[in-house]
């Protein structure tokens, strides 16, 4: 199985051992609920609960299986990733199980949106949960963004512009947070994501003039479609950004300089849009061998990250055009995952 990153698990009743003095874990609550957000890339788990108002971690993990693995090319599922994905899920659900998960919930996202066989692949995903996975669209998708990615950031100027860039696909978003809930003033969702660019212009992993013959190409297919977010979400009248999902976080990583990938120091960081730019730069131009080495890069994330990279700095250019106050942007570590335990917790 690849990479486990990001991971907590802070409430663990697993262990028989206790060591004397310490108190037994608590009992286990009848409240508890966890979501599963399948992306092209990546699959992840979140459980909690909420307390005095207040979301609570239980686990919060993330596995690379991309799913997304060639869909673009063939428009379906390929049998490798299917099996890599229902084998994650198998073992999310044995946590949940664990942990007695009251509610659960399954989203699925751009690749299986695509996937001509994703009947085979809910199957699979059925037998492993013992739920029924849902495909969301791309504006159910952006408002569980962006409630997820401005819950827990303090400071957010309204109205704010939440990018969301995925595997497959990113997600612009437009709106205000209120007292009960938020309120989406402009949602659109555009097949581009790391996995995607990555696929449609594998020569931004190559070297020298084929790397930035590449990169120029990619760069101005992006540049056009960013342009039509623009004018659909209108960036002019937007007074905040916060970028979101593994792409942004991985390159805060960097332009913070750290180590490992430490949550709390990229969640509700703030980055001048020069600095940020600089930090895309790094990961177009270096080859994915360098990048699997960094200690905050998760495995299998080192050879889309450039197409993430290229897409996230076209946004930024055209944030800084088309809004030339903005000087900055803040990182948000909470996105979709979070909306998607919070609807359980909302639902009746």
């Amino acid at each position: 199985m690849t990479s486990h990153q990001h991971s907590r698990d802070s409430k663990s009743s697993t262990s028989a051992h206790i060591p004397r003095g310490e108190q037994p874990p608590p009992p286990k609550r009848s409240d508890t609920v966890a979501a599963i957000d399948c992306g092209t890339n990546s699959i992840r788990l979140l459980i909690g609960y909420i307390e005095d108002g207040q979301w609570v971690d239980i686990v919060r993990t993330m596995n690379i299986v991309r799913l997304g693995q060639g869909v673009d090319r063939t428009g379906m599922l390929a049998q490798e990733a299917i099996d890599r994905t229902v084998e994650q899920a198998c073992d999310y659900a044995q946590l949940c199980r664990q942990h007695d998960v009251q509610k659960l919930r399954f989203v699925a996202t751009s690749a299986t949106r695509d996937a001509g066989n994703r009947d085979e692949f809910f199957a699979g995903i059925r037998a492993a949960t013992g739920v029924e996975p849902e495909v969301i669209s791309g504006a159910e998708e952006a408002t569980l963004s962006f409630y997820g990615a401005t819950g827990s950031v303090a400071d957010i100027v309204y109205p704010a512009l939440v990018i969301d860039i995925g595997g497959g696909s990113t997600e612009f978003v437009v709106g205000y947070r209120t007292a009960t809930g938020v309120e989406v003033d402009c949602a659109h969702s555009f097949n581009m994501g790391s996995v995607r660019v990555t696929e449609m212009f594998p020569g931004i992993n190559a070297e020298g003039e084929e790397k930035n013959a590449a990169i120029a190409a990619a760069s101005r297919w992006v540049s056009d479609l960013v342009k039509q977010a623009d004018q659909i979400c209108d960036f002019s009248r937007v007074r905040s950004v916060i970028g979101t999902a593994g792409t942004i976080t991985t390159i805060a990583a960097h332009a913070l300089e750290l180590s490992e990938y430490d949550s709390e120091a990229i969640h509700g960081s703030i980055h001048l849009l020069s600095d940020m730019g600089q930090s895309c730069q790094f990961m177009m131009v270096e080859s994915p061998s360098v990048k699997a080495n960094l200690g905050y890069m998760p495995a299998g994330r080192e050879d889309v990250i450039a197409g993430g990279a290229i897409v996230w700095h076209e946004i930024l250019t055209r944030v800084k055009l088309s809004s030339p106050s903005l000087t900055a942007v803040t990182v948000s570590d909470r996105d979709i995952l979070d909306g998607v335990a919070h609807s359980l917790v909302t639902r009746a």
